[in-house]
């Protein structure tokens, strides 16, 4: 029977020689405890937004199963995570393999010398075969035909396997070679997470709000102004309407998701409580862009313009990329293939990487594009609210009430 001791140094030496399979290096010094979920100098939406990503990623490290995709900047904690993961599962006596994706494509290029010390098929295999696959700074490699068809039959191997699979990448989505990105969104086994944080290192965090934005027109549309309109519906339609604003309300106080206001009526609060979501989360020190759709679509194609000083691929991305988006009055814009695409690209971006998004409209959901409707019809994502109240009426309103703050369930 082998002395307690000894089991000790057993144990131990296990766990270093898979610490050293996974190449983790400096990084076994990246654990959960040693994270910051609260960031530094966040911004509370920001903050809410780095917890968020900690408890999920927190999650996975004890139960690893589909795929996890970490994007964000430089600095934001995305590869402390991973490794965090990594690390966590060695702990646990599971085989787990982190590679910088260059350092990866060097290894198995390195396979290659008749020196090396190990050939190129184990090499392979090892990596396609990993119990935990951790693959951080995914774009920063040199993309040679070579590395990208390394990258996918990596990839699809371990997605038809469905084996457990982290990838870190600043960069857009779009940008990835399509055979491996579709593969990563595939809600069917992975996660998108994005994080918002910046540089933990810097300073400060650059709160000023998108010229894009046209908030500063609805000022005065606030939740302590909208008009509840008591006195003029009939109780059915009053329930209705307060239900809406105790959903916009508590969708403000947590911007998660996404939230969808639709009527038939024009001019009956959809716009009021969508432009009350943005000001309450600006007052609050958050950005939020709030746009009309037929407005962005102009901003977008302005670009085209030899004179403009932005390209159309830095607006789009800063509308897609908003940390809360409020897009007003969907489905009354013109509907020409190119603003169906922009419109799908856009809704696509944000659905898969869980951005929170305010939509209002009239349209009918059974009219608008199906592959929009798809993901406004999700229930898990999207809290989708029918306002049955019919447009204001002219001449004297009732004294606008402002309401409780009763959460929904």
């Amino acid at each position: 029977m082998t002395c307690v001791c000894r089991q000790q140094t057993l144990e131990q030496q296990r766990v270093d020689n898979l610490g050293r399979l996974s190449q983790l290096g400096l990084l076994t010094e990246c654990t959960f405890d040693n994270f910051m979920p609260d960031g530094v100098g966040l911004t509370p939406v920001k903050q809410r937004n780095l917890k968020l990503a900690y408890q999920m990623v927190r999650d996975y490290a004890d139960n690893p199963a589909g795929w996890l995709i970490l994007r964000g900047g430089y600095g934001c904690g995305k590869t402390h995570l991973a490794a965090a993961v990594a690390n966590h599962r060695i702990a646990l006596g599971h085989p787990s393999l982190f590679v910088n994706t260059p350092d990866l494509l060097d290894h198995l290029r390195a396979a290659y010398a008749p020196n090396s010390g190990q050939g190129y098929d184990e090499r392979f295999e090892q990596v396609r075969n990993s119990p935990l696959l951790v693959l951080d700074d995914l774009g920063t490699q040199s993309n040679t035909e070579w590395a990208q068809e390394k990258l996918y039959q990596i990839f699809n191997y371990r997605y038809t396997a469905k084996l457990p699979t982290i990838i870190t990448t600043n960069e857009e989505l779009e940008e990835i070679d399509i055979r491996i990105r579709s593969r990563m969104v595939d809600p069917g086994i992975s996660q998108v997470i994005t994080i918002l944080a910046p540089d933990f290192r810097r300073a400060g965090v650059d709160q000023d709000q998108s010229d894009l934005s046209s908030l500063n027109l609805h000022h005065d549309k606030r939740f302590e102004t909208f008009d509840l309109r008591d006195d003029e519906l009939p109780r059915s339609q009053a329930d209705n309407l307060r239900r809406a604003f105790e959903t916009a309300h508590e969708f403000a106080n947590t911007p998660e998701g996404w939230l969808v206001l639709q009527s038939i009526a024009f001019a009956n609060g959809k716009t009021h409580m969508a432009a009350a979501i943005a000001n309450h989360v600006t007052r609050n020190g958050e950005p939020a862009l709030f746009i009309v759709v037929p407005d962005l679509l102009d901003h977008l194609r302005a670009t085209f313009n030899p004179q403009s000083s932005t390209s159309l691929d830095k607006r789009f991305q800063e509308v897609k990329a908003a940390p809360l988006l409020i897009l007003d009055d969907l489905g009354t814009e013109s509907a020409t293939p190119w603003v169906r695409e922009k419109l799908y690209q856009l809704f696509n971006y944000r659905y898969n990487a869980r951005l929170p998004t305010v939509i209002t409209t009239t349209t009918p959901i059974d009219e608008i594009d199906p592959r929009l409707a798809s993901r406004l019809l999700d229930g898990e994502r999207c809290t989708f609210f029918v306002i049955e109240a019919p447009s204001y009426r002219g001449g004297h309103r009732a004294k606008p009430k402002r309401p409780g703050g009763r959460r929904r369930r």
